[in-house]
């Protein structure tokens, strides 16, 4: 996009102000053991959400190929999908200078090799690349336009056949993207729902 979304305070914020307090996440998803370093400004600091560990849980990955992460926060879903298939080549963005640093941090922590973390708003750091597979648990706290944005954003650097999983609260979504999928790209299912979140899909 050549313009920067409204900026706001909080984990979708470019340069975060509020003092860094760091915290240790320890978890296992999909029965893997993983450890994630956290801080103050970035999205869901204490504990894997559940509306992520649904993405995590429920994406479908190929065996080869490249995947983005767009919005990765501290890097969960990338780092994860990197573990799961060492053969793939994860790429995670973020607007967030701060969770960045953490996703840089955690990859060296979990011994992910695989992997690079990008800075930059929407699809502006990857516009050169083409994926299999792009992945997103969306800063709604910013709004749905943003949220739409990411969506129709997504074409652009995907590559034939591939396909865009983004895990949404039911309420807040179920309405209004399955219609926004269908109209960029030409279809819409649900992958996944439980606890109040869906994992949609569409595909090229």
């Amino acid at each position: 996009m050549s313009k920067n979304p409204k900026r706001v305070e909080h984990y979708f914020s470019s340069a975060p102000q509020s003092h860094e307090r760091f915290g240790l996440v320890r978890t296992s998803l999909c029965g893997k053991p993983f450890e994630f370093l956290t801080a103050s400004s970035v999205f869901s600091k204490r504990k894997v959400d559940c509306g992520t560990r649904l993405l995590i849980e429920s994406m479908v990955l190929s065996t080869t190929g490249c995947v983005l992460d767009i919005g990765c926060g501290y890097g969960v879903v990338g780092i994860s999908a990197a573990k799961f298939n060492p053969k793939l080549h994860v790429v995670m963005t973020d607007v967030n200078a701060r969770a960045v640093r953490l996703a840089k941090k955690n990859l060296a922590l979990n011994r992910v090799t695989n992997t690079e973390v990008r800075y930059g708003f929407f699809y502006e750091p990857v516009e050169e690349l083409k994926f299999n597979i792009v992945l997103s648990n969306p800063p709604v706290s910013a709004g749905m336009e943003t949220v739409k944005a990411i969506v129709t954003g997504a074409p652009k650097v995907m590559a034939p056949e591939a396909s865009f999983q983004m895990v949404i609260r039911s309420k807040i979504g179920a309405k209004i993207l399955p219609a926004l999928f269908t109209e960029t790209f030409g279809n819409c299912g649900i992958v996944a729902r439980e606890s109040g979140f869906r994992v949609l899909m569409g595909k090229l």
